[in-house]
């Protein structure tokens, strides 16, 4: 461990002697950026880790009641003092990994700007856990990591002790931590994580990544015996491998419905324009973000909660190298996306999760458009008394579904006009059927890849599905609406 921390301290203090500039000609437009994902700030205490010469501790200070900026290097923290000295900005020279010593329940917002990935896994989990105990109930922690492999042209650094450590890794560092307080189990729960967009913009850089946690007391009868929801998903329905095996079937980069076939059949239904930008909600690992942005010369923003999907898209995303296209985990019931800035709301079969979908049409509304065009295909349910067999399934995947009908009629009613609910149960048919047809040609290969097991999964699961059809209990949706113009709105 010490030799670890004695070669991280040689690094920068060469960086540091080199006066290593990391400032941009569009330096405001990241900080920006990063500034709007974070909390209000009014009123707050921050800890700012690896604060280096002042970069964030400058805008983090205009806000913020506190600020506690912290580094390792004297000379970076002298320059950050003299430029950015204030009566509410405190300076410590330390290093985290050692002698820091904060208040427990002290902190609103812990925030880390390139610095996990200059620690290693046990250091992260170690200042993590600490962390935990200086937040205060509610507290944020707010990190952003070079991910996958290092950015930019760093070839005259003969010595780089910089892990770049994949998203997931991350993901699970957080996950592995815990801390008991009073009679409750605290923890972290992702609010978001998504790549720099500036990043993105300028560099066509998706492997800058940020992630804004909150501290939680972590309720396992709600979620399923899981700390959080996310969790949930990620273990039962979109483990890695069940999204893999998914992908086998419905093709490279879809794990919905019909694949890349319904895929074109949906999308050409909204009569997408270059230059729109599309907001997909539950977009997975991608399939249909890369083929709207190839195919039409749109943006697309890819959300979706189950950290699995999305990691895997951000690998993707850095084999396609498509700056058109980026993505972010997210629950769809809390984030908050700018009013009337797409064109499209897109989602595939991910809203039965939902349970008050009235609220989150009456969002998806708030983000078109006007004119704005919504395209969503669902699970969704018969009318009638449904069977103990579909009750089962129903509450074993913690499904919240309607009928086609109903489902239609939420829509209308936060505002939505030309609204089509079409039941599309005769094409899932026929695409279920084809796909075990598809499963069953490729059964050794299929086998090999993944296993027996993952095999009867997949075809004893799609006759599953064909059987609660066959009962009349499970219908498969397809909903377009369309947000009113201004003219349309006045009228």
């Amino acid at each position: 461990m010490a030799d670890v921390r004695s070669s991280m301290r040689q690094y920068w203090e060469v960086q540091c002697h080199a006066e290593l500039d990391l400032s941009k000609n569009w330096d405001e437009e990241e900080i920006a950026e990063i500034m709007s994902i974070l909390p209000d700030l009014q009123g707050k205490h921050v800890l700012e880790l690896g604060s280096g010469t002042g970069r964030f501790t400058q805008v983090l200070s205009r806000s913020a009641k506190q600020v506690t900026a912290v580094d390792f290097i004297q000379e970076f923290s002298d320059k950050n003092t003299a430029a950015n000295k204030a009566d509410h900005v405190t300076f410590k020279c330390c290093d985290i990994t050692n002698g820091l010593e904060i208040q427990e329940h002290s902190v609103d917002l812990v925030f880390c700007n390139w610095l996990l990935m200059y620690l290693n896994d046990d250091e992260v989990r170690e200042l993590l856990q600490r962390a935990l105990t200086w937040l205060k109930p509610d507290g944020k922690l707010f990190f952003r990591e070079s991910c996958f492999h290092q950015s930019g042209n760093q070839t005259d650094r003969t010595f780089n002790p910089t892990i770049y450590r994949h998203p997931a890794d991350y993901m699970s560092l957080v996950e592995s931590v815990h801390v008991q307080e009073g009679e409750g189990t605290t923890g972290y729960e992702l609010d978001m994580s998504r790549s720099i967009q500036a990043y993105v913009r300028r560099l066509h850089n998706t492997n800058q990544i940020c992630w804004l946690h909150s501290k939680v007391k972590f309720d396992v009868g709600k979620n399923h015996g899981f700390q959080t929801f996310q969790q949930f998903l990620d273990a039962k329905q979109y483990s890695k491998t069940g999204i893999l095996r998914y992908e086998k079937i419905f093709g490279r980069h879809f794990v919905s419905t019909g694949g890349r076939e319904t895929t074109e059949e949906f999308v050409d239904m909204l009569d997408l324009q270059a230059g729109q930008a599309v907001l997909d909600v539950g977009a997975g690992i991608g399939g249909s973000a890369f083929y709207m942005a190839e195919k039409y010369d749109v943006t697309v923003l890819g959300f979706d909660l189950s950290a699995n999907m999305i990691n895997i898209a951000l690998e993707r995303a850095n084999e396609i190298q498509d700056h058109r296209v980026q993505f972010e985990i997210a629950d769809a019931t809390t984030r908050v996306y700018p009013s009337a800035s797409y064109d499209v709301v897109y989602s595939r079969d991910t809203i039965l999760h939902i349970k008050d979908k009235k609220s989150l049409f009456a969002s998806f509304f708030d983000y078109l458009k006007p004119g704005g065009k919504l395209l969503i295909s669902d699970y969704s349910c018969s009318e009638t008394e449904h069977s103990p067999v579909f009750q089962a399934y129903v509450k074993q995947r913690g499904y919240h579904l309607l009928p086609v009908k109903d489902y239609g009629e939420v829509l209308e009613s936060v505002g939505f006009v030309n609204v089509n609910a079409m039941d599309r149960t005769e094409q899932f048919i026929s695409v279920l059927k084809s796909e075990i047809v598809k499963t069953e040609n490729i059964k050794d290969d299929f086998i090999k890849e993944f296993s027996e097991a993952d095999y009867a999964a997949i075809v004893d699961g799609w006759n599953d599905k064909l059987h609660r059809i066959g009962l009349g209990d499970q219908k498969w949706g397809l909903f377009y609406a369309e947000k009113p113009t201004q003219t349309e709105a006045r009228g």
